[in-house]
């Protein structure tokens, strides 16, 4: 197969996620002023777009609250620098079984369940630019929790993104989640020339050695825009495998706690890191203007209200 190198590269940078690393780190941004500025960091260092999960202020637990959201948009949306706001989708789908001999109640510590609309309620509020769609149910690492997102419920929220004119970010952990993504534009809940983030090394979704890579990259139709990323210390390893696939980067705290071993690491440092290695590759780094026109993104106006 022929080396198809992307030489114009966009980079993501997921400021902080919803796993439990807020006490590992006391880089991971809590409060939304907290994600609002590492994400406009991780702009000034070169993201084109932020992908962007709240949490509870004084815990740093994830969180759904509306208001949080609004005021991490507001807050990004009136900086000085520009980015392409992506905004998580993925909360509210959280299952956590009893043992195994008891599975059922279950454990309501950890359970999270709610409605497509409820899940989209802040999508719809703040209208990203971006916004994520997990394109299947998955085993995550704990040993009973399951990531559940069920063939109707992901076709009622990829439904009302569209109707919403957000862009669907398809999140694909393994290779099952990206058939049923083509299946989507199939039948038209999603517009077609979709935007794809290959999620590789998640336990137990798609293993991140190079072939599983490729057999996912070989299966993304030719129009569609794709990045990858991987977790831990092969996060920039996979920022060049990426590219020399023909794709775009993700990197940030959500994924990689570390710059070197033993060195946290801030947002804004990953993306530098990531910027020399996409430019010591002989790629371009674009930036947010482009990614609009590449992606049929409309940059929307704050509207006031953020402290």
């Amino acid at each position: 197969m022929p080396l198809n190198m992307n030489r114009n590269v966009f980079i993501t940078c997921a400021v902080t996620g919803s796993g439990g690393t807020q006490d590992r780190s006391p880089h991971v941004p809590r409060s939304p002023a907290e994600i609002a500025e590492s994400a406009i960091d991780a702009a000034k260092a070169g993201a084109a777009v932020v992908h962007c999960h709240v949490r509870d202020p004084e815990t740093g637990a994830p969180s759904r609250r509306l208001e949080l959201y609004r005021e991490v948009t507001e807050r990004i949306r009136a900086a000085e620098v520009d980015v392409v706001l992506n905004l998580t989708a993925g909360m509210g789908g959280d299952m956590v079984f009893g043992p195994p001999e008891a599975p059922l109640p279950l454990n309501e510590t950890g359970t999270d369940m709610i409605g497509a609309g409820e899940r989209m309620a802040h999508v719809r509020a703040c209208l990203p630019e971006i916004c994520t769609l997990d394109c299947g149910t998955m085993n995550f690492a704990e040993a009973d929790y399951v990531m559940t997102n069920t063939p109707g419920m992901l076709r009622a929220m990829g439904g009302m993104m569209t109707d919403l004119g957000v862009k669907p970010e398809i999140e694909a952990f393994d290779t099952g989640h990206l058939w049923f993504a083509k299946e989507l534009v199939r039948e038209g809940t999603l517009a077609p020339q979709a935007l794809v983030q290959l999620c590789m090394g998640v336990p137990w979704g798609a293993p991140n050695d190079l072939n599983t890579l490729m057999a996912m990259v070989n299966n993304i139709p030719e129009d569609w825009t794709w990045s990858a990323f991987s977790l831990g210390r092969d996060q920039m390893p996979y920022a060049a495998a990426a590219v020399l696939a023909g794709g775009n980067v993700r990197v940030g705290l959500e994924d990689n706690l570390f710059l070197d071993k033993g060195v946290l690491a801030t947002s804004a440092q990953l993306v530098d890191r990531a910027v020399t290695i996409v430019e010591n590759m002989g790629a371009k780094v674009i930036g947010p203007a482009e990614v609009r026109d590449r992606l049929g993104l409309v940059k929307r106006a704050p509207q006031g209200g953020a402290a």
